[in-house]
């Protein structure tokens, strides 16, 4: 969810399901706080679209403080609610906790999946003691299995070191190269 909307407790969000409709007045979606496990059931009490985004009252959200807890959440539809994807599809909740291999390597576990920043949604991944950005494009994807929680990825050669923090040396020049330019 992204803002309030109105003075009832309605939330506007941006809805990143392929599927037209697939929200209804009665249906139950789970919001989950970001970086939280515990998902919040909400009962879906009106909708309608408004600037390219979906608003939504629901039961039991009333007013303006009571919608901003919910903005920042994720929803997401129930496993039980679910619309069969085609093969090759998989919903980005079952991509979170997924361990991210490159070339049967494993690299970490994907935290988060973040979309807008291109044309491949991209895994936050934790390798480490650091957070890796990785394009989820087609072109590098070998496989994901849901049910072995595993993504399966041949990741182009130096795509990883991108993100690398820099070392002791390589800030020192840094810090030099700004000096210079002062």
């Amino acid at each position: 969810m992204v803002k309030t909307q109105g003075r009832r407790g309605e939330v506007a969000g941006e809805i990143l399901s392929d599927i037209p409709d697939r929200f209804a007045v009665g249906m139950t979606l789970l919001a989950l706080p970001r970086g939280n496990e515990v998902r919040r059931p909400l009962e879906v009490e009106e909708l309608w679209p408004h600037k390219g985004l979906l608003v939504l009252k629901f039961a039991g959200v009333d007013s303006i403080s009571e919608a901003e807890n919910l903005v920042g959440c994720e929803l997401q539809v129930p496993q039980s609610q679910r619309a069969e994807l085609q093969a090759g599809w998989n919903y980005v909740s079952d991509l979170v906790g997924c361990a991210m291999l490159d070339r049967g390597r494993e690299i970490g576990c994907i935290e988060d999946v973040q979309f807008g920043a291109g044309e491949a949604p991209l895994l936050i991944v934790r390798a480490a003691a650091r957070l890796v950005e990785i394009p989820f494009a087609e072109a590098y994807l070998e496989s994901v299995d849901v049910k072995r929680k595993e993504v399966r990825m041949n990741l182009p050669e130096g795509l990883l070191e991108v993100n690398a923090p820099l070392t002791a040396e390589e800030k020192r020049e840094q810090q030099g190269a700004t000096k210079k330019k002062h």
